[in-house]
């Protein structure tokens, strides 16, 4: 799905998972509503899925919400005028799995470049964080910035320190955990693609 740079893409599937919750809706209520599958309306939540247009209208209208009220919201104002300068107060925070703990992100920037969409995010990790591995829909790139992790893609365990990076199919199934004392920091590069299929 293209939006354009004018919107925040982190913020889609959290909007949509807050009118769901504001409406009651249990997960498998609102997917089986819209005509998705559980799993596919949980990426989406997650950010881990972009969703096509016309699925996105489906959840939209399923959930009661205007178009245009749905779409004020995740705007984000301001023209490119050859450069910018993103303070770090500026920094968005965002939730991407909310059954993740000691998972803090932070989206620094955000576009559309030739029809495909990146987003470019600061993620911490706190000691002993948790999650299951999980699957993107991009490409991702991390470079670390202070500390040390393990980073599981599937069945490849990677010990990464500060300065090293990757570069790899976020469709392949991973998480990072810090098994340091202290906190994780790491860039994260976004480069959204289509899946296949997938609606």
């Amino acid at each position: 799905m293209k939006l354009g740079s004018g919107y925040a893409i982190h913020r889609i599937g959290p909007k949509l998972r807050a009118y769901r919750k504001e409406k009651e809706l249990r997960l498998v209520d609102l997917s089986k509503a819209a005509g998705i599958s559980s799993a596919m309306l949980s990426k989406i939540e997650n950010g881990r899925i972009i969703p096509t247009i016309p699925t996105l209208f489906q959840l939209i209208s399923v959930l009661g919400v205007e178009p245009q009220d749905f779409f004020a919201e995740i705007n984000e104002q301001g023209k490119f005028s050859g450069y910018l300068l993103v303070r770090k107060e500026n920094y968005v925070p965002y939730v991407k799995e909310e059954s993740a703990e000691g998972f803090q992100y932070q989206s620094i920037f955000e576009h559309t470049l030739d029809n495909n969409d990146f987003q470019i995010s600061i993620v911490a990790l706190e000691p002993g964080n948790k999650r299951p591995l999980v699957s993107t829909a991009a490409y991702e790139f991390l470079y670390i910035i202070d500390g040390e992790i393990k980073f599981h893609l599937e069945n490849t365990v990677l010990d990464l320190r500060k300065g090293d990076s990757l570069f790899f199919d976020g469709r392949i199934k991973h998480a990072p955990f810090n098994h340091q004392k202290t906190q994780v920091q790491y860039l994260v590069i976004y480069f959204f693609v289509s899946e296949e299929g997938e609606v």
